[in-house]
């Protein structure tokens, strides 16, 4: 390594080392604040806390490593272009694309290692946050529901009005909505009081229950009483309620993850768990599919077999359908066959009606799995090219510290992130692939680097105004030019 090479590569370090101590430092307390409130006033021991946070941690790598690579950059590469090393380095034949070749390959090593990182640290860290996170509620129960709001444990939203107790476990007004997968029934249970209770060898949270009510819809098979809306309602004075805590893993703090288990599994893991899924989701698909078909066949009686056999002979006869089939049928058949009609009808729109809010819940379970295995190699490439925008960035802006870098670096960030997380989360909804979701905000900053280092290494300017400004100019000098006096 040449000692032109060794003092840049030094220098980046020595800026890099800095900026992702501190921006790291910054997220993690940012994030931790969202735990502040459940972790404070618990009696949790502090060695519980430092593994609290260090598994929490290593999720906010894919965060920092891109944007402190990118502060790095511009800062260092300001830096040099400020004190007129980049003039020196160039009167002595050493353009700007020589001066970054040796950086350039010790990025495209941390790309190595950042996916090396997401893809074997990352899954155990959030395998191990959630287990502690499990073993905190097992401890202390009161934790895992927030009092003045909604939590979503499962297929339940558990509403506290007030907690109490040495450990919280002691509720006031209680309100719980539970909502089966694919059915259009819903319960809603209020209490007065209640009670948690836990076993720490025990996966389940028991709710118990004290003076209260609940309703529940009545999902009839009659259309005409499906309208009505009919529901039961029940009191009680003790009622006791199980909750799997594995379910509260599912409630995680990032809004951006669709679903607890595809953060905690590598590439190979993500790729065997894709083939189960989809060929669930396609043996769901055919299932619902032959439900529609067999169904409304089953339906049929006699009399409408009957029926059908009437039309069925009719037509043959006819050349012409005639415009009212009821027509054909003696009226003593009418009613029933409409019934049957009516009855199909409703058990098919409801078939298509559960089967679709199935296949959508496996959509997203599938293109949560899909965002997690392109994040991997996201990260990786995020890192190459936020180094391409912030070192020529910083070769031309000709500012190094902490003023204008820490601008345009917050700036790129905000619109990468922006794009990145829109992007995720249309394709959740499976509006976009998941392909595209992941990469949309690479393919858009893409284009920012390919022309940023092409007008750095070509001492072009950030941005050059002289198209716009020599037509203008011209346009001026010919509407304000002094025209010559005549003589008389």
């Amino acid at each position: 390594m040449k000692i032109l090479d060794r003092y840049i590569l030094t220098s980046f370090i020595k800026t890099f080392g800095t900026v992702f101590i501190i921006l790291f430092l910054i997220f993690v307390l940012q994030g931790i604040w969202l735990f502040i409130a459940e972790l404070a006033g618990k009696d949790l021991d502090a060695w519980v806390i430092i593994k609290f946070l260090g598994f929490y941690s290593p999720t906010m790598v894919p965060l920092v490593l891109p944007l402190s690579i990118l502060l790095a950059s511009i800062m260092t590469f300001g830096s040099f272009a400020e004190n007129y090393e980049f003039a020196a380095m160039k009167s002595s034949g050493i353009s700007l694309g020589r001066a970054m070749r040796g950086l350039t390959i010790f990025i495209f090593c941390l790309s190595i290692v950042a996916f090396f990182f997401a893809n074997n640290v990352i899954p155990q860290a959030q395998y191990r946050f959630s287990n502690l996170r499990k073993n905190i509620f097992q401890r202390k129960p009161a934790m895992a529901i927030v009092e003045g709001q909604f939590n979503a444990v499962g297929f339940f939203n558990i509403r506290v009005e007030k907690k109490s107790g040495e450990n919280g476990e002691k509720l006031t007004g209680v309100t719980i909505h539970k909502r089966s997968p694919g059915a259009a029934n819903a319960t809603i249970i209020r209490s007065k009081t209640g009670l948690l209770k836990s076993q720490e060898k025990s996966n389940l949270l028991q709710l118990e229950l004290y003076d209260g009510y609940y309703y529940e819809d009545i999902n009839s098979k009659s259309p005409q009483d499906r309208l009505k809306k009919p529901f039961a309602k029940s009191s009680f004075s003790r009622q006791l309620m199980n909750i799997d805590l594995t379910a509260l893993n599912n409630s995680d703090v990032d809004n951006e993850q669709i679903s607890h288990t595809n953060n905690m599994l590598n590439v190979s893991e993500l790729n065997y768990t894709l083939d189960s899924l989809e060929g669930s989701y396609d043996k769901e698909a055919k299932n619902i599919a032959d439900n529609l078909v067999i169904r409304p066949v089953a339906a049929f009686t006699p009399t409408v077999a009957a029926a059908q056999n009437t039309v069925k002979d009719t037509l043959k006869k006819t050349k012409q359908p005639p415009k009212d089939l009821l027509a054909i049928l003696k009226k003593a058949d009418r009613p029933r066959v409409l019934e049957v009609a009516v009855n199909n009808v409703s058990s098919t729109q409801y078939i298509v009606t559960s089967g679709e809010t199935v296949l959508q819940e496996k959509i997203k379970n599938i293109n949560g799995h899909w965002l997690a295995f392109y994040d991997k190699f996201v990260i990786a490439y995020a890192c190459i090219m936020m180094f391409f925008i912030g070192a020529p960035l910083g070769a031309i802006i000709r500012k190094g510290g902490l003023g204008l870098p820490i601008v345009f670096a917050v700036l790129i960030f905000i619109i990468f992130h922006f794009i990145n997380t829109f992007g995720k989360k249309l394709a959740q909804e499976n509006g976009i692939p998941p392909f595209m979701g992941s990469w949309v905000s690479s393919f858009v900053l893409t284009p920012l680097a390919i022309l940023l280092t092409y007008r750095a290494t070509n001492d072009i300017g950030l941005i050059s105004f002289d198209n716009l400004l020599l037509p203008l100019q011209k346009v001026f000098e010919k509407l304000f030019k002094a025209k010559p006096k005549t003589q008389v």
